[in-house]
């Protein structure tokens, strides 16, 4: 991907969107392209989060693995495919993590990698950018929490 496809990538995800083009611009230098095979893990539950990926074409399952005492189990909690978001938010704060969800790629796919620390830094550096950002994340992870409720509910 050359670095108009990338800003173009960014211009159109739930996360980025509405951000003004310098600020795009900004956050494309700091993607990194890979690409994950069907059913190839891109992290799992438990692995030390850094990054935040945007998905550019495939799918994504987000799956949560579940102890319930007698029941062991894992729920989808995410399919989430093209312009969608995910990974490790707390990189955003500077808060150490484990990733409390594992991703695979339900078909081959092709993913923006951010990683969080960095774009940390370009937010603290240009307020606005960082408001948004961070207002985007919060509607983010409200539907994000509401999805896995239900998920889990059907468990």
């Amino acid at each position: 991907m050359g670095s108009s496809e990338i800003q173009e990538a960014l211009e159109n995800c739930e996360f980025f969107q509405g951000l003004e083009p310098d600020h795009i611009k900004k956050i494309a230098s700091l993607c990194q392209v890979e690409t994950y095979e069907t059913g190839e893990y891109i992290f799992r539950q438990g692995d030390f989060g850094e990054h935040i990926y945007v998905i550019t074409q495939g799918r994504t399952f987000l799956e949560r693995s579940l102890d319930l005492g007698t029941r062991t189990g894992s729920a989808v909690i995410g399919i989430l495919g093209r312009g969608r978001v995910f990974g490790c938010w707390s990189t955003l704060l500077a808060e150490p993590h484990n990733l409390m969800a594992s991703a695979s790629s339900e078909k081959d796919s092709k993913v923006l990698a951010i990683k969080g620390a960095e774009l940390r830094e370009m937010m603290l550096s240009h307020v606005a950018l960082g408001f948004r950002v961070l207002e985007r994340l919060c509607f983010l992870l409200r539907d994000r929490i509401q999805g896995a409720y239900g998920a889990m509910e059907r468990v």
